[in-house]
């Protein structure tokens, strides 16, 4: 009988041992456990690491700023004129060409135009000269061929009837002194015989152009005779001259001005 009293408390304390170790209570610790700081460190995602910024490239220096200025005890910032830009040169233009005025060319009731050139023997023989006197100039092509020849004496023995007429005669042409020296001589004339190497006064008078012999076309003198009255002015023009008759058909003329 005492055997089976003792058995009781000892089932007793072995079911209050299994309850208090049952598998709920000891779920518990282990939750808590999960939810400890630790753990949670441990499952948050760690930030990446920034990397240092690289080297900024060097500033370009900052400009000075104007000086300050104090007026009236107010301060006033001074302003910087902009720099002008520079223009770019400017391209020279080319200088005009210079054109020298054509001469003007002789013309009947018109001026006649001035000149100044040498005769033979060195003188120097100008318009000016004939002043208040009536002129005959005959251009002639060349001095001592047959045609310039038979003119320049046919003048010179009309010479007395046109000083009588106070007409004073010149032979112009292109030829050279020497040669308007040689003709001279040679044909012992009386005319003063000036040189126009340059043809200026040729052209003026209009005694010098286009000329054609034996199908050749070249320039030279055409023969041509000119009347200036008292004033100065031209009273009469011969182009193409004929030789034959020539000299006292000019005379006719300059006794009816």
């Amino acid at each position: 009988m005492a055997k089976k009293a003792s058995k009781k408390p000892a089932k007793a304390a072995a079911k209050k041992a299994t309850k208090t170790a049952s598998p709920k209570a000891v779920k518990k610790p282990a939750k808590a456990a999960a939810k400890s700081p630790a753990k949670k460190a441990a499952t948050k995602p760690t930030k990446p690491v920034a990397k240092a910024p690289a080297k900024a490239s060097k500033a370009p220096a900052a400009k000075k700023a104007p000086a300050a200025k104090t007026v009236a005890g107010k301060t006033v910032t001074a302003k910087v004129a902009p720099k002008p830009t520079p223009k770019p040169a400017a391209t020279p233009k080319p200088a005009p060409e210079k054109i020298a005025p054509a001469p003007s060319v002789a013309t009947e009731g018109a001026e006649a135009p001035a000149f100044q050139l040498p005769r033979d023997g060195g003188a120097t023989v100008s318009l000016s000269d004939y002043s208040g006197q009536k002129l005959v100039i005959f251009f002639y092509p060349r001095a001592s061929t047959p045609g310039c020849t038979k003119e320049a004496i046919d003048f010179t023995r009309l010479s007395a009837d046109f000083q009588a007429a106070n007409t004073a005669v010149l032979g112009v042409s292109a030829d050279p002194l020497k040669a308007q020296e040689s003709f001279r001589d040679k044909f012992a004339l009386g005319i003063p015989l000036l040189s126009d190497a340059t043809q200026t006064m040729l052209k003026s008078y209009g005694a010098w152009g286009e000329k054609s012999m034996y199908g050749k076309i070249f320039e030279g003198v055409l023969r041509t005779t000119v009347l200036i009255d008292t004033k100065g002015n031209v009273a009469k023009i011969w182009h193409g001259v004929k030789v034959d008759g020539h000299a006292d058909a000019v005379l006719e003329e300059a006794r009816r001005i």
